[in-house]
């Protein structure tokens, strides 16, 4: 089942559908893999867990520090799409910092909070991002989805998070799916 999340009452009409989780299901959202790296434009690795630190972001991650880009997130779905064009791509290959299953991550609006795990908290703050120019990524990768269908969020509450954690989506003061 296919949940719908309204931003606000006038959003309504532009409703946006996110997450397929079986009927409510939070088994079936969750996070496939948790990618670090010392430097930004390039692949991360892969690392089973991971400390996030409120305003900050993934401790030990290039990307962490004051500003609205402290996290980003891929879905493994648009992963898959690309290994569908023949492209030997796999989580962090993106430069993503969380691979999720179940979740569709680039309808997600601007302010919703996710809960990650049993005490991360963090907010959407972009959705894609522009590409001015190829990036390493491109160059290492074929293509790169980032900037169509990642997300970035500031952590609101630090803790810690694991691979096949469970991932829930907020909305207005309420978990929605």
């Amino acid at each position: 089942m296919k949940t719908t999340l309204f931003a606000s009452r006038e959003a309504k009409s532009r409703s946006r559908t996110f997450c397929d989780n079986n009927n409510g299901n939070h088994a079936f959202m969750k996070i496939a893999a948790i990618s670090i790296s010392d430097e930004k434009g390039v692949k991360k690795n892969n690392v089973e867990s991971a400390r996030l630190k409120a305003d900050h972001g993934i401790e030990g991650d290039a990307h962490a520090g004051d500003w609205h880009r402290q996290v980003s997130l891929l879905a493994s779905e648009s992963i898959e799409k690309m290994t569908e064009l023949g492209l030997n791509v796999g989580p962090g290959d993106f430069a993503e910092n969380i691979t999720t299953v179940g979740v569709d991550l680039s309808h997600l609006p601007v302010g919703t909070r996710i809960r990650l795990g049993d005490n991360t908290l963090v907010e959407v703050t972009q959705i894609g991002k522009e590409c001015h120019d190829r990036c390493a990524i491109y160059f290492q990768a074929g293509d790169c989805v980032m900037p169509k269908e990642g997300i970035f969020v500031r952590v609101l509450k630090g803790g810690s998070i694991r691979t096949g954690d469970s991932i829930i989506i907020e909305g207005e003061g309420k978990t929605v799916c």
